[in-house]
């Protein structure tokens, strides 16, 4: 079973950035595709980024590309999600997932979520 922590979250003013971490364990990671998603009090829980095991492919939701990178050290078992000009909009609780599948935005087609970490930024 894969277990994966999230860091890196806190609280930051419009324009700033952050960078989350995802550690994970238990598994071979360079196996799994990983996501990012975000859920907002009161909103459903919405995709934000993913990469493929490789690092080859990776996807975005529109909202924040060319202001998000996701990444990858195999080496080090650990998925990364640099987050520049950040906006009050982006405020939420992160969570790191991952999956067998190739490389996918559907919440539902990972098996294994961190705890997330909180993200605030105000303005």
């Amino acid at each position: 079973q894969v277990q994966l922590v999230e860091s890196g979250g806190g609280l930051v003013q419009t324009g700033d950035f952050l960078r989350l971490s995802c550690a994970a364990s238990g598994g071979t990671f360079s196996s799994l595709s990983m996501g990012w998603f975000r859920q907002a009090p009161g909103k459903e829980r919405e995709f934000v980024a993913a990469i493929s095991g490789t690092s080859r492919s990776t996807r975005y939701a529109d909202s924040v590309k060319g202001r998000f990178t996701i990444s990858r050290d195999n080496n080090k078992n650990t998925g990364y999600l640099q987050m520049n000009s950040l906006k009050p909009e982006d405020t939420a609780v992160y969570y790191c997932a991952s999956t067998r599948r190739l490389i996918t935005t559907e919440p539902i087609n990972y098996n294994n979520w961190g705890q997330g970490t909180q993200v605030t930024v105000s303005s």
